[in-house]
């Protein structure tokens, strides 16, 4: 009943891979039958199921078949099923009737720093069962599942997560590390002047931060509890490993959080830097409309078209108004100038 996954995609039931587990061993691909089978042995003996081996199963949920058939046809707990439909998705490890459920975020492959490309992964892991599944493509999880095919080793269940932890970190971790070099090149542009098609970067990227802070930041009092109150089958080693993953999530989540600061320090630079060309602008019109204002007046006043206007008659009545207008003129913009000094 091995058999090797499928090349691409997921089967007729959504399964994208399987892995059977034995201690000290490589995981060994396995198909939905082989699965069920192990499992229905593995119920039926005696022997500590820490050291039992586990099987893992990955799905496609955007297969509708790929739901029901786990809800049919394996020993999941229904919390992973609430976990599935409810509102919240943020980063959680819970205890479930001895299970662990784990809502965990990640990324898409083409993760071009849109909040748009976080995606959700579900996971049920029991001492002898773990199951996986998600609606896109992720690169965490697709990176654990090449690390099993080149040899990757798994003593339990839990281990398996923790794994998956520290994938979902390092991804974390090059985000943040991709995110700091953009900021860089968006503080070197604005250095350099060039600042004005920069500020939606700006924006994005703080969004982007404040999302992936929300989202793949552990929730602290879940793991708490667990970490406090762990089921009876998880051993003193696995837990201190998650311990530790959820330490280092904790590091990048805070240079996140320096970075999103960062990021605020700029904005308000810009925002000032507008704020005083917009400035400059209004002065300069200001100037400009205060300068003018002789020369409208007396065009305003010249203009009615009525009887007794002066100079009407006069030969040179044209020059004498130029030349006590330029007078004005030169006085208001010495006035003005002084006054700016």
């Amino acid at each position: 009943m091995i058999l090797a996954p499928h090349p691409y995609g997921s089967d007729k039931d959504g399964l994208i891979c399987g892995f059977l587990f034995q201690p000290g061993q490589t995981g060994q691909p396995i198909n939905l039958a082989g699965a069920k089978d192990w499992l229905k042995r593995r119920s039926n003996a005696d022997s500590d199921p820490a050291s039992s081996g586990f099987v893992w199963l990955h799905f496609n949920l955007s297969d509708a078949k790929a739901e029901d058939w786990i809800k049919t046809n394996l020993p999941v707990v229904p919390e992973f099923f609430e976990a599935l439909h409810t509102g919240t998705r943020s980063t959680r490890i819970e205890d479930a009737a001895d299970n662990l459920v784990a809502v965990v975020n990640d990324v898409t492959f083409d993760f071009t720093f849109d909040p748009s490309e976080i995606g959700t992964l579900w996971v049920n892991v029991g001492p002898e069962l773990a199951v996986s599944a998600r609606l896109h493509p992720l690169k965490s999880i697709d990176q654990l599942r090449h690390s099993v095919m080149a040899g990757k080793t798994f003593n339990s269940s839990v281990a398996f997560l923790n794994q998956l932890m520290h994938d979902q970190g390092d991804v974390l971790v090059r985000i943040v590390r991709e995110a700091t070099l953009k900021v860089d090149e968006l503080e070197d542009a604005w250095l350099a002047g060039r600042w004005h098609k920069k500020r939606m970067d700006l924006g994005n990227m703080r969004r982007l931060l404040v999302r992936l802070r929300r989202l793949l930041a552990p929730e602290p009092a879940a793991l708490f509890r667990l970490l406090r109150n762990p089921p009876q089958w998880v051993q003193e080693a696995d837990l201190e490993e998650l311990r530790q993953a959820t330490e280092e999530f904790s590091l990048v989540i805070q240079d996140g959080s320096e970075l999103q600061e960062r990021i605020k320090l700029l904005q308000e630079e810009v925002a000032a830097l507008v704020n005083e060309q917009t400035n400059k602008s209004v002065f300069t019109l200001t100037i400009v409309t205060v300068l003018a204002l002789p020369v409208n007046m007396v065009a305003g006043l010249f203009g009615m078209n009525v009887g007794g206007i002066p100079l009407a008659d006069h030969p040179f009545g044209f020059f004498w108004v130029v030349g006590t207008l330029i007078v004005f003129t030169l006085l208001a913009s010495w006035l003005v100038w002084r006054r700016i000094d």
